[in-house]
């Protein structure tokens, strides 16, 4: 065990890559005395560590690392994406296939949205995905109710404030009219809770369906509902610029499963 400033790397990002949990949590985890370094408890996450040092979390001792791997997984709507709900709704992993790993989503998707979530064994990864500095597009179909003209959006274009939070500007494309309702492509850097919903509310449409069909350079493509595909680690490597020591071994892609039928009148 040794300072920060010497070799090593710090005990939360060692818990993250070990995929105990992310970088922010295991840190909530040691100063909740769960994790003790050769032995003694710490207290404070300003320590580095090295492959010498044992570590246990809960008493447990920690697995080794796994590469870091990245899963598309498309969420039906009507799942949570948090790990249990104290409503008691199924959540996006109860629907996961029962032989992966653990996993952490790469932000959320609420209740009733559909489309592209990122799952990740890596909580360095989750956090890189996350960060608001590294600006990734997220893209959404969106389906309103109504008639809108392409310069009602306009607001959007400019940037929009709802209930004193600012929203960056999006890029907004009217796709097509169907009936009383207009299909729109949503793209935005930010990842506000219901962000798209709320603008769109602001300018007096309701959402009724959004679908997230791609983050970053990661794309829905044909994945059905319910399904999950894991990405080749090369893919990872390149389009998150991890060096070849981050991805050894060879993947093989997550079995997929078809969303379980729902009993009617269940949300």
């Amino acid at each position: 065990m040794t300072t920060t400033d010497n070799p090593g790397d710090r005990i939360a990002k060692v818990l993250a890559r070990a995929g105990v949990a992310s970088r922010r949590e295991a840190e909530r985890m040691i100063a909740a005395g769960r994790v003790t370094v050769n032995g003694r408890t710490i207290e404070s996450p300003a320590l580095n560590v090295t492959a010498s040092d044992r570590i246990t979390v809960d008493g447990a001792p920690l697995a080794e690392a796994e590469p870091p791997r990245l899963w598309l997984y498309h969420k039906p709507a009507g799942l949570v994406t948090t790990a249990r709900d104290e409503h008691g709704r199924d959540t996006v992993f109860d629907a996961l296939p029962a032989d992966m790993p653990r996993v952490m989503s790469v932000g959320r998707l609420d209740l009733n949205s559909e489309g592209l979530l990122l799952l990740t064994n890596d909580g360095g990864i989750k956090r890189q995905l996350e960060l608001p500095s590294t600006g990734w597009l997220r893209r959404y179909r969106v389906r309103l109710h109504g008639r809108p003209t392409d310069t009602d959006f306009d607001p959007l274009r400019r940037g929009i404030e709802v209930e004193g939070i600012r929203f960056q500007p999006m890029q907004v494309t009217l796709d097509r009219q169907q009936g009383a309702n207009a299909w729109v492509t949503v793209a935005l850097r930010e990842g506000r809770n219901r962000e798209v919903r709320r603008a769109m509310e602001a300018l007096g449409f309701t959402v009724n369906r959004l679908i997230r069909v791609s983050y970053g350079p990661f794309q829905l493509g044909q994945l059905k509902p319910g399904e999950v595909e894991e990405l080749r680690r090369k893919v990872v490597r390149d389009q998150l610029g991890l060096d070849d020591a981050d991805t050894t071994g060879t993947a093989k892609p997550a079995p997929k499963r078809r969303p379980r039928r729902r009993p009617p009148g269940k949300h």
